[in-house]
């Protein structure tokens, strides 16, 4: 297995096995499958549907209601009974599981982006399964993500995940509806920058009536992830050991390479934030420790320029004013200036808070080779 990190999207129609119901052997198979995964070294994340099938179901409702809050109740009743399912699965097996209920706010908010992907990076990095959904309870139509296909690739791109699985009740995407064209052939692998229109046109809509999404919802978050530098794989959920086997590389379902590397992406978007940001002056031994892939922290930071927010990007000079780094910090500008030149260990007596030991840490920093061209010794 050549993957760390990894993100599992269930649909609707992959956890009720195409039924009315929320099949309880389906939901024990994919905890089974996580687990095998994590005792091979991977970290991976969950991202469910089902709480509005969960809630139809305890309901006894034959279809789901067509207005929002009708909806939103139905998740505010099956969000709980669903999430149980999965933690009692968890624990069987020992393994913690934590609940997060995102919308759109949080991850296009600077500071609730920060929030979010610190709390799932933390969990990952304690060995928990983070469990995401869409908070369907609170969400408007303007901070929906509008289906969880939307919300798996924004989280594996937040994260920086190496896979994403989208499990769906096809075998992948297919040239045409499988269900009434015999012709229609499975697409093994999209390589292409543009996403052929012939393979839009195919992709069609949902036909469960359990789900939001549908092939094309899933056609646009490869999109979106592929681009971020994280692998997709479309898969049939009713595939045995589906997971096990995407994540052990068997050629299965539809392929979508990643169009950058990770680096690379994260080089982009620490570059299309740096104009207009602030400027922190550190010293020569903060110089050094970033030259040898160290955090920046505050005991190095000499001098703090501009207004800016936590989660801003920041240019980062030396005492020479010369470029070293760009970075997205941890703190904003006029805390930053509160606890430049001290220690670690006393920032949250200063603050009264703290957001971690540095200013800016290494995994949100881009090294710029003409400064590191001028460095010598």
């Amino acid at each position: 297995m050549d993957v760390d990190r990894i993100v599992i999207k269930v649909g609707s129609s992959s956890l009720t096995a195409g039924t009315s119901r929320l099949s309880i052997p389906r939901i024990f198979d994919i905890t089974r499958q996580i687990i095998q995964l994590k005792e091979r070294g991977a970290q991976v994340a969950l991202v469910t549907s089902g709480a509005i099938a969960a809630g139809r179901e305890a309901m006894s409702l034959t279809e789901a209601p067509r207005f929002t809050p009708g909806k939103q109740m139905l998740a505010a009743i099956g969000q709980p009974r669903l999430i149980a399912f999965y933690d009692q699965f968890f624990r069987m097996f020992g393994q913690l599981s934590a609940q997060i209920l995102l919308t759109r706010d949080d991850l296009t908010n600077r500071n609730r982006y920060l929030n979010a992907r610190g709390t799932i990076e933390g969990l990952l990095e304690g060995g928990v399964v983070p469990i995401i959904n869409e908070n369907d309870t609170v969400a408007t139509d303007e901070i929906r993500f509008g289906d969880n296909d939307n919300l798996c690739a924004l989280v594996a791109s937040l994260i920086e995940a190496d896979l994403l699985m989208l499990l769906t009740d096809q075998a992948g995407l297919y040239t045409g509806d499988p269900r009434k064209d015999g012709n229609a052939r499975l697409i093994r692998r999209i390589d292409q920058a543009e996403i052929p229109q012939e393979y839009w046109e195919a992709a069609g809509g949902s036909n469960t009536g359990l789900g939001t999404g549908g092939m094309i919802t899933k056609l646009r978050a490869a999109d979106l992830a592929r681009r971020a530098g994280v692998r997709v794989m479309i898969l049939s959920g009713s595939e045995p050991d589906v997971i096990l086997k995407a994540a052990n590389g068997e050629e299965m379902g539809t392929l979508f390479p990643p169009l950058v590397s990770k680096l690379e992406s994260r080089k982009r978007f620490l570059l299309a934030g740096k104009r207009g940001g602030g400027i922190l002056s550190i010293d020569e031994g903060a110089t050094l420790a970033l030259r040898k892939g160290g955090s920046l922290l505050p005991v190095g930071i000499r001098g703090v320029q501009g207004c800016f927010s936590r989660g801003a990007t920041v240019r980062i000079v030396d005492l020479a004013g010369s470029e070293v780094a760009v970075g997205m910090t941890n703190y904003d500008a006029e805390d930053l200036r509160k606890i430049m030149g001290r220690r670690s260990d006393e920032i949250d007596e200063i603050l009264g808070y703290t957001e971690g030991d540095e200013a800016v840490h290494h995994n949100n920093m881009l090294l710029l080779k003409p400064a590191l061209k001028r460095q010598k010794g």
